[in-house]
């Protein structure tokens, strides 16, 4: 039976998908892509009102008719309320999110209400590349004029990209006799890095192998060592803008003489690793170099980045070694 209720869900979203194609985000949920159903509860609700009105007809019995077209009477209208606490929710979502393997990467949602009415029990669901696969699932409540973000937790067992082809949305409010849903048709890549372990160090620089008073600091042109304050008088091209643009103290970019060289974390440095530890020892390195503010390189057998520091290059660092292909890496 749960075979066959995965087979039919799946394929209602492969006919929604293709039906009205991909939603531009944010998405608004229209009146033409909610879903309704009664539930295993409101299909036994159904018939003990159908045999309250049978027997109330056979016996003639009023009070028995009219508590039936009560009965009645309060599903029709849970079922539109059911209906309405999905109609009119913006849905907006990043397109891209990144974890590591064996941990669990943070899937962001925003829901907007944007009318009067509070909507509550809100189940969004993500499903994976595999037919009917849910992966993913949070409840959440959204006042009237407000919006609130879900986190989802999706677990990632394993490196690689993972793709999520939509995300569903559903509620049974009020009484659960009923269930509404609707599809947001949208793609969603999770970079999924190695796990970052290994013991092993990074091969020393060429000028790293004499004294630490040949490692000095000045403001040359070669490694990044972080920022110092700004005095009158010197070079405006190392300045740092940007953290003037945000409203911080005027500082300078000081560098570090490293004998010219840039770190590189090369795939060649761990010859005699497995290709799994080798971008586990990679990862590990990349967010070493990163804590410690000195700028590093990172070489893949089909892929070489140039050294540089920040989220941005870290962000690269970690998703070229997640799509690292195992073929190529063997």
């Amino acid at each position: 039976m749960n075979r066959l209720r995965i087979a039919a869900a799946t394929r209602l979203r492969t006919w929604a998908a293709r039906k009205h194609g991909q939603d531009l985000l944010p998405h608004r949920i229209g009146v033409r892509r909610i879903y309704i159903l009664p539930t295993g509860r409101g299909l036994l609700f159904a018939a003990l009102v159908l045999a309250m009105l049978l027997a109330g007809l056979n016996y003639n019995s009023n009070l028995g008719l009219a508590f039936g077209f009560l009965m009645a009477s309060m599903a029709m209208v849970a079922m539109h309320h059911c209906h309405r606490n999905l109609l009119g929710l913006a849905v907006d979502f990043s397109a891209q999110s990144d974890g590591f393997a064996g941990a669990s990467s943070a899937l962001e949602f925003l829901l907007q209400n944007d009318s009067g009415a509070d909507r509550y029990d809100i189940d969004i669901r993500c499903a994976s590349g595999a037919p009917g696969a849910v992966v993913a699932d949070i409840a959440i409540s959204v006042g009237a004029g407000a919006s609130r973000i879900a986190r989802l937790m999706l677990p990632t067992p394993v490196r690689g990209l993972l793709t999520l082809n939509a995300c569903e949305l559903r509620t049974r409010y009020p009484l659960g006799w009923f269930r509404a849903w609707t599809y947001v048709h949208a793609p969603l890549a999770v970079y999924v890095a190695p796990r970052p372990q290994g013991r092993k160090s990074v091969p020393p620089l060429p000028g790293e192998l004499g004294t630490a008073a040949a490692m000095s600091r000045r403001r040359g042109e070669d490694d990044f060592a972080g920022l110092g304050p700004y005095t009158p008088g010197m070079p405006l091209k190392h300045m740092a803008w940007k953290t003037l643009a945000r409203g911080g103290e005027a500082a300078v970019r000081n560098y570090l003489d490293a004998a010219g060289s840039p770190q590189w974390l090369d795939w060649d440095m761990l010859a005699d690793y497995s290709p799994e530890a080798r971008l586990s020892q990679l990862c590990r390195w990349v967010l070493d170099h990163e804590a410690a503010g000195r700028p590093y390189g990172l070489r893949l057998p089909q892929l070489e980045l140039a050294p540089d520091i920040g989220d941005e290059h870290r962000l690269a660092c970690l998703r070229a070694l997640a799509i690292c292909p195992a073929q190529a890496s063997a």
